[in-house]
């Protein structure tokens, strides 16, 4: 039985930074695809950013340069670092793993992952 589990978040002003963990349980397999996708009120799910097993990175236009996505393999751990955050950043932000297809992409859409995590709110005030 695969479970994601986040940790972080919280509320910050705007410049702020926080930082997003995810720790997988389940065989290895789980964190050959990772991501981060959000989902502010009233709209629909984005993708973030994303990993793969081999390091490869993908981020949104909107977080690129601001956010970092990376990976602790041997503890099945992701992590989203957010530098100067803004109000629209605001957001239920959830961790996703495990790759529907047979093979692995830093991919950040949706239908690309087989598990979620139970999301992490990230507030940020003007």
């Amino acid at each position: 039985q695969v479970q994601l589990a986040q940790s972080g978040g919280g509320s910050v002003q705007s410049g702020g930074s926080l930082r997003l963990s995810c720790a997988a349980s389940g065989s290895t397999y789980v964190a050959y695809c990772m991501g981060w996708f959000r989902q502010a009120p009233g709209k629909e799910r984005e993708g973030v950013a994303a990993i793969d097993r081999d390091g490869a990175t993908n981020y949104a236009d909107s977080v690129l340069g601001r956010f970092t996505v990376s990976q602790d393999s041997a503890k099945k751990t992701l992590y989203l670092q957010m530098n100067n955050l803004k109000p629209e950043d605001t957001a239920m932000y959830y961790c996703a793993a495990g790759c529907v297809g047979a093979h692995y992409s830093a991919a950040i859409v949706g239908s690309e992952y087989k598990y979620w995590g139970q999301g992490s709110q990230v507030s940020v005030s003007a």
